[in-house]
């Protein structure tokens, strides 16, 4: 007999590139996939970046599947360019996706078969499947340091920069060294800011983000299956090789694994001119933020400066706790134990994408799992005779 559950779609929630891409994947084997985005259009995340981000994993190796990128966008993609594929794929492969809808809670369905989703406007929908693909970057941190609401300057995250324009003449501190403070630091600096200081708590790894025409993520591709300690050891040399030494400069060599830190949530900072603004002076590392006091801020050294502008480019929540943290399916950091295919212990049909940051690229692990998820949903569908 053929499962209650048949005409029920499977809910992809989020209509970023991991979405579109399990929704693609979904379709391409004749299942409805329905998207729910909370924004207006799809990409939300991504029109929200600043104005210089570029993919740092090449084009070739960042297409979502059944849409190859234009090799008009160059070989590492601009914004505005992600935003027009996103759109593009989601036209191409004719997705169904309804805007202005934001899911707040997701249930088991009260048959026992399938899920109910709790929506904005009191709307309760009840899919076979779904798949949550709300983002890695979902609501930005802003840490509570001591005194920060007495701050005389301009506080803002990250999330809220978008080019060094009026920043122009000012005396800026970017407080984080990952991806995002590294490039908007260098932003500042070309941008025409009197002064640009970089707080790090932890010394990063910088990595050239292509060397000799072979790019870092294709390493990363290679080496992501193989022993953490070997990978540290390579990635200890390989540094020593293509990466100055920064000490001088205030930016020490870190003193833990490459492939260590990226276990432990922590990618590479893939180097966009970073070590040459830093090695000039143009960009001097300090000591983290510890707290503020009106117009000082104070640092972890016992130091204190007075910058005009702090941006916190200190990262994002994944804010799943009120989406399925009832369900069990998250660890200690909110963070799903599962990804791809697979489904968490004692809640089939409920899937992951999007949430892990792979030394080997976003675009292309999120395009692995769309794959995966569809060809599980199927299986599935299959033994319950669909």
């Amino acid at each position: 007999m053929a499962d209650s559950t048949h005409d029920r779609p499977v809910y992809v929630i989020g209509g970023g590139p991991g979405g579109l891409a399990a929704a693609a994947a979904l379709r391409e084997r004749g299942l409805r996939a329905v998207v729910l985005e909370k924004s207006d259009s799809v990409g939300a995340s991504w029109r929200r970046h600043y104005d210089r981000l570029r993919l740092h994993t090449t084009r070739r190796l960042s297409a979502l599947p059944g849409l190859a990128m234009p090799r008009s966008f160059g070989r590492w993609v601009g914004r505005d360019d992600v935003v027009r594929y996103l759109e593009k794929y989601a036209e191409h492969h004719e997705l169904e996706i309804v805007t202005g809808v934001e899911v707040t809670r997701v249930e088991r369905a009260p048959d026992g078969a399938g899920w109910l989703l709790r929506a904005t406007g009191g709307r309760e929908l009840t899919g076979r499947a779904v798949v949550v693909a709300t983002g890695y970057n979902h609501t930005p941190r802003l840490p509570e340091w001591t005194g920060r609401d007495t701050y005389a300057g301009e506080l803002l995250h990250a999330c809220d920069y978008r080019n060094a324009a009026p920043y122009a003449g000012k005396d800026v501190l970017v407080v984080g060294v990952g991806n995002t403070g590294a490039e908007i630091a260098v932003d500042l600096v070309e941008g025409g800011a009197a002064r640009v200081r970089l707080a790090v708590r932890t010394v990063p790894h910088i990595v050239r983000r292509s060397t000799a025409g072979w790019p870092a993520q294709r390493t990363g591709i290679l080496v992501r299956r193989l022993p953490t300690p070997l990978v540290d050891r390579a990635g200890k040399l390989l540094g020593r090789i293509s990466v100055p030494d920064l000490s001088a400069h205030g930016l020490p060599r870190p003193d833990t694994g490459l492939y260590s830190r990226v276990k432990d949530g922590a990618i590479p900072v893939q180097d966009a001119g970073l070590i040459d603004a830093v090695r000039k002076g143009h960009v001097e590392p300090v000591a983290t933020v510890a707290s503020f006091d009106g117009a000082k801020v104070l640092l972890a050294d016992g130091s204190h400066i007075t910058p005009e502008v702090v941006i916190a480019a200190t990262g994002y929540e994944r804010a799943l706790e009120g989406l399925v943290g009832h369900l069990g399916v998250l660890d200690e950091r909110g963070r799903p134990v599962t990804h791809g295919a697979r489904t968490p212990t004692g809640v089939p049909g409920l899937y992951f994408t999007g949430f892990t940051n792979p030394i080997s690229g976003m675009f292309r692990e999120m395009a692995l799992d769309a794959v995966r998820i569809a060809k599980a949903v199927n299986k599935t569908d299959e033994r319950a005779g669909r």
